[in-house]
């Protein structure tokens, strides 16, 4: 336990509660005392629910009407005093069953794995530095820093605090954001009321703040709640809805289809005990159990896939979803641009210094004063190397230039305040003591913001009045440069008697920091293949719409030239009751420039409405309602704040756009997978169940025993389908347009391709059958064998219709997947073993056919892939 014996941190002032945890304020704690700590108290981190045993997973192998079917033939078998049929029918329950574990395992497994892939980082203070370090290593004692979009890790007691606002909803319930103080508060306070802490699992809204870590883990008070919570079940996904619909509905189809086949057997004359064994093997056969393994091993493994490429995906459905995206709502920063910003420029009173070439002659001491509002108003780290930049990157941007060029924070002592960036100002501003006596606050921002703030400029002679006209001056000097795809940064400046002044008034404009951020040279390829897959990319960002028109230009947004709209024009409108030309402008619109966060929002649902799947980027605390609503919701995993992150269905470790049109791809090929998985397994199945029906309906022999249909079913359709569900793609999934998310696992198209794959085997194996008794002339019995092996390489063959039709019939994603020719050989070996093996043979009653039957046998189950063949390409010209 941590601190059970203290008071609570609440009621005791922060310097009492530094003492009582031995914490040098403010360099922290040493990194040797951090781990001491952390051997004493353990990580920080909650107890997941307890995982899946293999147990539970191997049980859950047998439930359902499928393996009642099998009990019931089992029974049925012993009734009648038939041991070996019975023990037949029970070592298929139990394959069937052992394959569904270990796929099943592996599946559960992998997803329990994918936890320990993303990690929490968190800005402490050690050793009187800046650290990040894992969530997961905070100790009672660190110093924690705070800023908007920071989700708190640990409980903390506040010991600084500017603006703070934290939204405690996940611990209270309270939707309001609680503004924070640092002062001691009395006992009887509730958690709700305990303004001086920041609880594990908050999101700060705005502000900065200190705190001193109190409580870690399980002690936290989320950690409490989350006890009570930890065996709460899952709900299943919309995915797995769909799945278990499907599975039910071909039940009771195949149940229906045995009844009859069993009925017209009798009336055939056949005897009632082999036509409820033949019919029981049917049923059983026909549906394609092993769908929900398949869906959940080849889902995992294409998250693991995304992984391997910077994509942590939060739940499986939305791999799934991810398929079917439409349109990608796309940040700018670091999404399409490298996220590495210099300053190549500083506009100033009467020119503007290129830092990046010669000097234009006026790098005067307002260029130094530049530099060093930018350096004050500050809250980022250079350190050595780039293991030590920490921060956000327009700050670390500033601290290179000011490095540099020499400028240091000579004439500014100790920050006294911080008024942290808001999304109201759009400004920052520090308050700094000086030398001289008196205060210094520097202030950076939004050039329009920065601008509208300021009554004086900073001129070669000194400050002077800022006319109206010079402010519209500087706005058309800052549109100038963001039109060249630079982004500015006003910088300004006063000075004051106390630290109780109104941070953004009466400021004095010292100049325009113009900073340079290249796009991704990956990112062109990226948005063109996203062109021809059919989805359309816009850019939505807080940029200068110049500046986002430029970068929009060089990506290739938009090839009949860029339409940008500005966030203020849409502010206060009401989307649904628009008129038809700002709805048609907005689709027509390729960016959209100072957007609000609930603009963001108010896109998302409006694009959702006019029928598209939507993915949108974000990193900012604001931006998690917009996340939350899209359809794949996708954070910035390196400057996305923790909220977002959470907010989010997928985060990006790279914060790369080609890595979401990879992601793209990935859901596309699998659900093009589980389609081929689907459709391969039930034209087999169906061929299975025609086969068995025809002829007991002419009145021929049954060309397949019960045992052979159970054998079939394990050996001919598991593996081969297993190999599908892993597959890679074709490579041309982008080339494709989106499917319809309204569209079923099995639209009309597959429903033919399955009907009609599943009566050209049934051809080729009535062909054989009906060859080998009147044509060769063998026995029913060797006949039988004809029509078994027939059947059999003709469902492996039929593995290779699963290709795309738009694809090569010998070099395609099938053709090319290992895994299919591996399911092939064993296959092949094991119906091998049905044939010459001593015992086997003999319990599934397959007499040799001769080297005629074989011959026959083979040539027909050529009758699939060729004529699959003709209607792989017919579908394509549909």
């Amino acid at each position: 336990m941590q601190d059970t014996d203290a008071a609570p941190a609440f009621v005791e002032t922060a310097e009492a509660v530094l003492a009582r945890l031995s914490v040098p304020f403010p360099d922290g704690l040493s990194a040797e005392e951090a781990a001491a700590r952390l051997a004493r108290h353990g990580p920080n981190a909650l107890r997941r629910q307890k995982p899946r045993s293999a147990l539970s997973i191997l049980l859950h192998q047998f439930q359902g009407v499928i393996v009642a079917l099998l009990v019931l033939a089992t029974v049925f078998s012993l009734v009648i005093n038939d041991i070996v049929e019975a023990l037949a029918i029970l070592v298929v329950l139990l394959l069937n069953g052992a394959i569904g574990f270990f796929t099943e395992l592996r599946a559960t497994r992998s997803m329990e794995a994918l936890f320990s892939v993303a990690e929490v980082r968190t800005r402490v203070r050690r050793d009187g530095m800046l650290r990040e370090v894992d969530a997961h290593d905070l100790v009672p004692g660190d110093l924690v820093m705070l800023e908007a979009g920071d989700v708190v890790t640990a409980d903390l007691r506040l010991v600084e605090a500017s603006g703070l606002y934290c939204d405690e909803s996940v611990l209270t319930g309270e939707s309001l954001p609680v503004r924070k103080i640092t002062e001691a508060l009395p006992s009887d306070v509730v958690l709700g009321d305990r303004s001086n802490m920041a609880f594990k699992g908050a999101a700060v809204t705005r502000g900065a703040a200190i705190g001193v870590v109190v409580r870690t883990g399980m002690e936290t008070e989320i950690g409490k709640i989350s006890q009570l919570a930890m065996e709460a079940s899952t709900e299943p996904t919309p995915l797995e809805h769909q799945l278990t619909r499907l599975g039910q509905r071909l039940v009771w189809l195949t149940i229906v289809l045995a009844v009859a086949i069993i009925v017209t057997g009798l009336a055939q004359g056949h005897p009632l005990t082999g036509m409820i064994q033949t019919g029981v093997a049917l049923a059983v056969a026909a549906i394609p159990e092993g769908i929900p393994v398949v869906a959940t091993l080849s889902l995992a493994r294409g998250m693991w896939r995304m992984v391997q490429r910077n994509a942590l995906i939060s739940r499986l459905s939305s791999v799934e979803t991810l398929g079917a995206t439409t349109l990608i709502l796309t940040d700018k920063t670091g999404t399409l641009t490298e996220n590495r910003m210099s300053v190549v420029q500083v506009l100033l009173d009467g020119g503007s210094v290129n830092l990046d070439g010669p000097d234009s002659g006026i790098a005067d001491d307002r260029l130094r004063a530049a530099l060093q509002i930018g350096m004050l108003c500050n809250n980022a780290e250079l350190g050595d190397g780039e293991d030590g930049r920490i921060g956000d990157p327009t700050e670390l941007a500033l601290l290179s230039a000011a490095r540099k060029l020499g400028v240091s924070e000579d004439g500014a002592d100790s920050r006294l305040l911080q008024h942290a960036f808001e999304t109201d100002s759009l400004m920052m501003a520090t308050v700094h003591e000086l030398p001289q006596g008196g205060m210094l606050y520097a202030t950076k921002g939004a050039p329009e913001a920065v601008i509208a703030a300021c009554s004086e400029v900073l001129g070669p002679e000194g400050a002077r009045p800022l006319s109206d006209e010079d402010k519209a001056s500087w706005i058309a000097r800052n549109a100038e440069a963001a039109g060249e795809g630079l982004r500015g940064i006003g910088l300004a400046m006063k000075q004051a008697g106390g630290t109780e002044e109104a941070p953004y008034e009466g400021l004095t404009l010292v100049g325009i920091a113009c900073l340079a951020d290249p796009l991704r040279k990956d990112v062109p390829p990226a948005i063109a293949a996203c062109q021809s897959a059919g989805i359309r990319v816009i850019m939505l960002t807080g940029d200068h719409a110049e500046t986002a028109a430029r970068i929009a230009r060089d990506a290739g947004i938009s090839e009949d030239g860029v339409m940008a709209i500005e966030g203020r024009e849409l502010t206060g409108l009401d989307l649904e009751s628009a008129s038809d030309d700002t709805l048609d402008r907005l689709r027509k619109a390729s960016v959209f420039a100072r957007v609000a966060p609930a603009t963001k929002l108010e896109l998302v649902s409006f694009y959702q409405r006019e029928g598209e799947t939507v993915a949108m980027t974000g990193d900012g605390v604001n931006d998690a309602p917009a996340l939350k609503k899209a359809d794949i919701g996708i954070a910035m995993g390196q400057r996305g704040t923790q909220v977002a992150r959470e907010a989010a269905h997928m985060v990006l470790k790279d914060d790369d756009f080609a890595t979401i049109v990879e992601a793209v791809r990935q859901g596309r090929v699998i659900f093009g997978n589980l389609r081929k998985f689907i459709v391969y397994l039930m034209s087999c199945n169906l061929s299975e169940i025609l086969v068995v029906g025809i002829a007991v309906g002419v009145g021929l022999p049954a060309p397949l025993l019960p045992l052979q249909i159970l054998f079939l079913n394990l050996v001919t359709d598991v593996f081969p389908a297993l190999a599908l569900g892993m597959g890679h793609g074709d490579g041309h999934e982008m080339s494709r347009p989106p499917r319809d998310r309204a569209e079923p696992i099995l639209a009309r198209r597959e429903w033919e391709r399955i009907v009609i794959l599943g009566v050209i085997v049934t051809l080729a194996t009535m062909l054989a059958f009906g060859g080998a008794l009147y044509g060769l002339q063998l026995a029913p019995g060797a006949a039988v064998t004809v029509a078994f092996v027939t059947l059999a390489l003709g469902q492996l063959w039929n593995v290779f219709n699963m290709r795309e039709g738009d694809t090569h019939a010998l070099r395609n994603d099938v053709t090319r997947n290992p895994y299919v020719w591996g399911a092939l050989v064993l296959c092949l070996v094991l119906i091998a073993g049905a044939l010459w093996l001593p015992g086997l043979s003999d319990v599934l009653q397959l007499p040799s056919p001769g080297i005629a039957g074989l011959t026959l046998a083979g040539a027909m189950s050529l009758l699939p892939p060729l004529l699959g063949h003709l209607v792989v390409s017919r579908a394509t010209r549909r």
